[in-house]
């Protein structure tokens, strides 16, 4: 069958005649209620790869579903152009990077006379730009490619400096000096699209404590020994300073102090703005043993050895506080035991001259020093969950960290031995200590990025700089905070666990750079110096789409030097009037009403797609510009956040080589059996494992599928699209003809229908796969195994209504292979116009899906019989409970249902009705309806309980054919536990239960 099935044929044909149908153009309609989905528009940078098509074919599933639903679905793109990390690649390939080559020939696949062009960043920018739209239209996005744009247009540079004028206004761009993620060579500031891996620079402020010490150069000058500490309140704690002796550190110069840190440190403080001046070679080795003043407090304080000091962290000093912080306990206790480290630098070091010093008391820590009991409790919890290995020593320390950290902060007090602060919670003291320090000159506030190594596109690693003279956007603004907040309380966040994310991200953002001084993009309105920054130029240009199909129409010029602000604030915001516009912009009325009246019918966004790495900025920054621009009615109604994509099971990276271009594989394997592969392996937030294992059996359903079309298309039926029986079938079930497994076919697909419809509801995407691909897939087989015990040769028509309804439901995940079945069973229209099935919810027949549950349950545990006793069966006699335990069944169920479990209450209960009192005789049979019960799917149980009428005997009886065919042939005997006639020689029916009937072999 696959040899006759031409996938990239079917693709190209559905590819054409979708354009030519112009079937995913959307402009507004009065008649329909509109959906407008969008997704973070791509940066051309690179060819897409099977990772990025997981966001986009999440974004494109949730347009088709919508469309079918009848919504004028409205999902378009456009192309992220401005910013420097384009910029930076044309300048690897003009330095002929080799790494960068090397990408480009072997896993892009470009020639050398291609790679020649991209000198000229836009050159780069153009050719992924259309490799990647190539790309989208082959994975059959239904985007509407009239209102494709790139942020280098010029109408488009307009409406961002339009943005920038009105968040000017309102007083939410600042000048100022700030610190900002840094690239030294393009010396620019760098935010996740900057750099290589796509990583947003992030960075804490740290105090740093300037430990005194007398012994500098000149007999006695004073000389500071910094230690940058996130905990300034420890400072009452500390035992001693921990130094790297095989680091060399430097004494410089820093602001008119001398101070010593490791040359790192050094070259830190210079992008914050310090004058360093270095002047002389210290070396690690020879700090150990100095003695250093505690400027809190005056104490001194020794100076000790470590390996696990970093020269490139913090300023290369840490400051001890062993009874507080896991990773100086455990270096102290260690030290301690190592004498001949401790005779090799000449200190001696026992609980005789350190001991640990608690300062803070908590509830979840008080029977000795805090960070002992958290290193405890953290190897405690690694050997409960068998995580023995020395390896993770490391793990327990970051656990023992975090979790002391956290609790003393929000629940711990200051004790007596830390002066006036004695009794203050540490959330208050933290801040006043640190006041105090930075007051009387003893402390200084720096910067460390916090997930470094990050280094930009251009190669430099990054540093984080303060700025000064910088355009900032006030994300600090308390107000505005309030607005964001307010935004988010109101939208659905899916999934859910990613809410306080957002509420996270909200309260922590605080002034960041907007603009910078090289790179693509639109320069600052009021400061030609400055051209705004890349993400900032993309948080509301879900707006532009409206306006994009305008400017691509010709009826509004690209070149029209006179679109001003009042355009933007009446086709926006609806301020000022039309004539105002018309006359002022040099447009026609007609145009400038029809954009209006299209934004509004349009706007706001019901749905925004991206990947979870964008929490931390674009998501959030597209809240915060929202609602400081558009009325509350305008502001987004809902976000969707996607984890990424593991290529089987390891991260995708060019250094393991298993990236693949999204183009390559879709010629491969096929568009749908990419998008299957891609959606199924995960729920939305989870991170996706593509499988090539997956792929291969994703091709086999979607052959299955193929296959039975086939079969049933010689059988002509109406075309209609809509939800219809054929003739034939609507008369059987008119004079209750259909057989048993038909009723239940049509009752497992209409329950589908409303489980996929409900998970599509929430985007529970996998869920909807397996309901309509693999669950609808076990319930054909099942009913084709049934219809084959009975011989029966025509049941054409109940096929066809399950292909006309799964393909139906599969279309917004794996839109060629529906509409190519949809065409091949006689429909003329795209499958798209055919409607999301409707539930019928007088089909879905419980009694007949009890049935066939109650015969596939009968027929395993027959099979597993025959396959422990190895019996080869010539009779099977199966014998149905009495119908008094058909009534203690339903009682326990009910109670079950409730919640109540206890099985002595139970007892009584049963015992206390006449109708139930029988089961006082068999307790043991009571406590096994209790496990048959709470064993049943919930779906049974409550499908149970609503069941009037329901005969096992008849049941079981119509499936004989069935059973005698699947176990050797055997004669198949029916009786109920109360026939007096029956055939019972060993008494098993006095053990059949209710949906479990007793059974012998012989």
């Amino acid at each position: 069958m696959s040899a006759r099935i031409d996938w990239n044929s079917i693709e190209s044909k559905w590819i054409e005649r979708w354009e030519k149908q112009r079937i995913f153009e959307s402009d507004p309609d009065s008649s329909k209620e509109k959906y407008f989905v969008t997704v973070a528009y791509p940066y051309p940078n690179s060819p897409q790869h099977i990772g990025h098509g997981r966001t986009y074919t999440l974004a494109d599933t949730h347009a088709r579903y919508m469309r079918m639903k009848d919504y004028n679905v409205l999902f378009p793109m456009g192309f992220h152009y401005t910013g420097t990390p384009i910029l930076g690649m044309s300048r690897r390939v003009a330095a002929n990077d080799a790494e960068l080559m090397e990408t480009f020939r072997t896993i892009y696949k470009l020639s050398d006379d291609v790679i020649a062009t991209f000198v000229e960043p836009v050159k780069i920018a153009s050719y992924f730009h259309h490799e990647i739209k190539r790309g989208m239209k082959e994975m059959g996005y239904s985007i509407d490619w009239r209102r494709e744009f790139t942020t280098i247009d010029r109408i488009y540079s307009k409406f961002i400096s339009w943005q920038f004028r009105t968040l000017q206004k309102k007083g939410l761009i600042v000048q100022g000096s700030h610190p900002v993620g840094w690239c030294p060579r393009d010396q620019n500031p760098v935010s996740q699209h900057d750099t290589i891996g796509d990583v947003e620079p992030d960075f804490n402020e740290y105090t740093v404590i300037k430990f005194k010490f007398g012994r500098g150069d000149g007999g006695g000058d004073l000389v500071i020994l910094p230690a940058a500490t996130l905990r300034p309140e420890t400072l009452f704690g500390v035992t001693n300073i921990w130094v790297n002796s095989d680091v060399d550190y430097v004494q410089a110069q820093v602001d008119g102090q001398k101070w010593i840190i490791s040359k790192e440190a050094a070259r830190k403080l210079e992008f914050l703005n310090h004058k360093v001046e270095i002047i002389k070679t210290v070396k690690g080795s020879e700090m150990i043993g100095w003695n250093a003043t505690n400027p809190l407090n005056n104490t001194s304080v020794p100076i000790y050895p470590a390996t696990f000091v970093e020269a490139d962290s913090g300023t290369g000093i840490v400051m001890s506080v062993p009874a507080h912080a896991p990773y100086d306990y455990q270096a102290l206790e260690a030290l301690k035991s190592d004498k001949k480290l401790q005779r090799i630098f000449h200190i001696s070091v026992d609980d005789d001259n350190v001991r640990p010093i608690k300062i803070i008391e908590s509830e979840a820590y008080v029977s000795g020093i805090p960070a002992a009991e958290a290193i405890k409790q953290a190897v405690d919890f690694s050997q409960n969950n068998n995580n023995n290995n020395n390896n993770d020593d490391d793990k327990r320390l970051e656990k023992a960290t975090s979790n002391l950290y956290s609790h003393e902060f929000y629940k711990g007090t200051m004790m007596q031995n830390t002066g006036r602060f004695a009794g203050m919670a540490v959330v208050a003291a933290k801040n006043e200590i640190k006041q105090d320090l930075l007051q009387s000159g003893w402390a200084e506030t720096t910067y460390e990025l916090v997930n470094k190594p990050v280094k930009c596109r251009c190669g430099a690693e990054c540093v984080v700089k303060l700025l000064s003279d910088q355009w900032f956007l006030n994300y600090k603004d308390r107000e505005w905070k309030e607005l964001a907040h307010r935004c988010l309380n109101n939208m659905d966040i899916l999934p859910q666990d990613i809410r306080q994310e957002f509420d996270y991200v909200i309260d922590w953002l605080r002034e960041r750079a907007c603009a910078r001084k090289s790179g693509l993009g639109t320069k600052l309105p009021w400061d030609k110096e400055w051209i705004i920054e890349s993400l900032s130029d993309s948080v509301i240009y879900m707006a532009y789409y409206v306006i994009a199909k305008y400017v691509n129409s010709k009826a509004i010029s690209d070149d029209n030097d006179n679109i001003s602000d009042a355009f933007f604030d009446y086709v926006l915001l609806g301020d000022g009037s039309a004539d105002q516009v018309t006359k002022e912009c040099n447009l026609s009325a007609h145009t400038v009403e029809q954009i209006r009246n299209e934004f509004t019918y349009f706007y706001p966004v019901d749905s925004r797609h991206s990947g979870r790495d964008l929490v931390p900025n674009h998501l959030t920054f597209f809240i915060f510009n929202h609602v400081a621009i558009f009325d509350k009615k305008n502001w987004p109604r809902q976000i969707v956040v996607n984890g990424s994509v593991l290529m089987e099971g390891k991260k995708m990276s060019k250094s393991l080589g298993n990236i693949i271009p999204l183009r390559d594989a879709i010629r491969q394997y096929g568009a749908d059996t990419i998008r299957l592969a891609i959606l199924v392996s995960a729920e939305i937030l989870q991170d996706a494992d593509f499988s090539f294992d997956t792929v291969r059996g994703i091709r086999l359903k979607l052959l299955g599928i193929f296959e039975m079309a086939e079969k049933c298309r010689s059988r002509p039926h109406q075309a209609t699209g809509q939800d219809q029986d054929h003739d034939q079938q609507q008369q059987q079930q008119q004079q209750g003809l259909l057989m048993l497994e038909d009723k239940w076919l049509v009752s497992r697909l209409h329950r589908t229908i409303a489980e996929t419809s409900a998970s599509m509801d929430r985007l529970r995407i996998r869920e909807a796969i397996y309901y309509t691909l693999y669950s609808l897939d076990r319930d054909l087989q099942w009913y084709l195994k049934r219809a084959a015990a009975r011989k029966r040769e025509n049941i054409t028509g109940m096929l066809t209504e399950f292909i006309n309804l799964q393909v139906r439901m599969l279309a917004p995940f794996a839109p060629f292979t529906a509409e190519e079945v949809w065409e091949l069973m006689g429909n003329r229209q795209s499958i798209t116009t055919a409607g999301w099935p409707v539930v019928k919810k007088e089909k879905i027949d419980i009694l007949a899906e009890e049935s066939e549950f109650l015969i596939s349950s009968l027929l395993e545990d027959v099979q597993n019989i025959v396959r422990v006793t190895k019996i080869t069966p010539s009779k099977i006699v199966i014998y149905v409970s009495a119908a008094w335990k058909v009534q203690v069944y339903n009682a326990i169920l009910a109670n079950i249902l409730e919640g109540k479990i206890n099985f002595g209450q139970i007892m009584k209960q049963l015992i206390a009705n006449p109708e139930t009192a029988k089961a006082k005789n068999d307790p043991k049979m009571v406590q096994k309806m209790i496990e048959d019960i709470l064993s049943a799917p919930l779906e049974a149980r409550n499908r149970r309980l609503k069941l009037i009428g329901f005969n096992e005997v008849t049941t079981i009886q119509d499936a004989q054919s069935l059973l005698s065919d699947e176990i050797n042939k055997a004669e198949i005997i029916v009786y109920s536990e109360e026939d007096p006639t029956k055939y019972d020689p060993k008494s098993r029916a006095k053990s059949a239960r209710p949906f479990k009937p007793a059974i012998y072999i012989q």
